[in-house]
Order: C-alpha cells, then structure tokens, then sequence
C-alpha cells in the first residue's frame, strides 16, 4: 500500500529561492542536532562548526548538488525530507555493516526527515517523503534505500527525534526490509516507477 501526503501541507523543493524558509527552520529549531544543518550525510559531511555546516549546505543548495523536499504550513516551512543518488548521500548510519553485504548501490537514498519541534506527530514527514518519492519518480524512478529505525520491541524513545524516520512510515510508501545493519536500524528498499 503506497500512502500519501496530508493535504492541510504545501511541499518544494530546496532551492536558493527556499533557502531563506529552510533555514528560518534550522535556525528555530538550534540548528538542527546541535548545528548539523542536515549536511552530515553529503559526501563533504560535517564541517568544523555550525556556520562551517551552514555554510557548506548553503553551497550545496546554490550549486544544485542537493535534493530535498521543504514541507509548508501555510508560508512557515516546517519540515524535510533529503534525498539524492548515493554520490550526493554519500554517508549513511552504520556503514561499515551496509557495506558487508552490499550488493548493488541503490538508485536513490533518503538521508534524513525532519519536522520541526511545534509540528511534531503532525504528518509533515509524511508529506515530505510523498513528495520525495514522487519527484524521485518524475526523475526517472528507480529504486529506493531507506535506513529507518525499528521501533516495534523497543522502548520508547522519550524526547528523541528519528533523523532516519521509523521503520513503520517506510512500510506505510511500500518499503520492505532487506537487511538490519544495527540492532534498531534497517536497510529498506522500494523500487519508484516513473
């Protein structure tokens, strides 16, 4: 079963026209993880300080090698999804057990999903991925790692944010497992048409 975005949400894409809106989001929200700026998972990774990761995500925004889905409330941007080819989300969690069984690079890979503090539990990741996968899809599709947390046997997670997403969203868009790679922490495919 493929799911859907929520309609109250309005998604585009990560450009040097959007800038301004996603930053305003990392900037309300302590610069995302203590200032990572969401660049930890490019092939550049994370720089020596908060304005080193700014400012190379910036670059990479006005250079074009970043794909990323902005979710909006009305005219507040309030979440993301990054996605990209592996050669733009080079580094993943827990690489050294993905590269053990590693078969063949995906096509595509999500890197991260955030939604901002106020609008938690509220479908914006939801949204953020329906677009992803639906822009991945207007790109010629193919298939589609995701490396989501397992929270099924787990204790709750109290006051963390999954940077990954949880395995159930995943599931909800067609994703299926296809090797843990840590204890929580799964590789999930899906193969996006065009």
């Amino acid at each position: 079963m493929t799911s859907s975005a929520p309609a109250q949400y309005v998604t585009k894409p990560l450009t040097p026209q959007t800038w301004p809106d996603f930053a305003a989001l990392v900037e309300a929200n302590n610069g995302v993880w203590g200032g990572c700026w969401c660049i930890g998972f490019h092939p550049d990774g994370f720089q020596d300080s908060r304005e080193g990761n700014r400012d190379a995500k910036r670059a990479h925004v006005e250079n074009r090698t970043v794909h990323q889905i902005l979710v909006y409330a009305g005219d507040e941007c309030v979440g993301w999804c990054q996605y990209g080819p592996p050669g733009e989300v080079a580094s993943i969690k827990n690489a050294k057990a993905y590269e053990k069984e590693l078969v063949a690079l995906p096509d595509w890979r999500i890197g991260c999903v955030f939604a901002g503090s106020k609008h938690r539990r509220q479908g914006v990741v939801r949204a953020a991925l329906a677009a992803a996968l639906s822009a991945i899809g207007e790109a010629g599709g193919g298939v589609v790692e995701a490396y989501p947390e397992q929270l099924d046997g787990r204790a709750p997670q109290r006051g963390a944010f999954l940077h990954t997403g949880p395995e159930s969203l995943f599931e909800e868009f067609g994703f299926e497992r296809d090797r843990r790679i840590a204890k929580w922490r799964w590789v999930m495919r899906r193969t996006v048409t065009s």
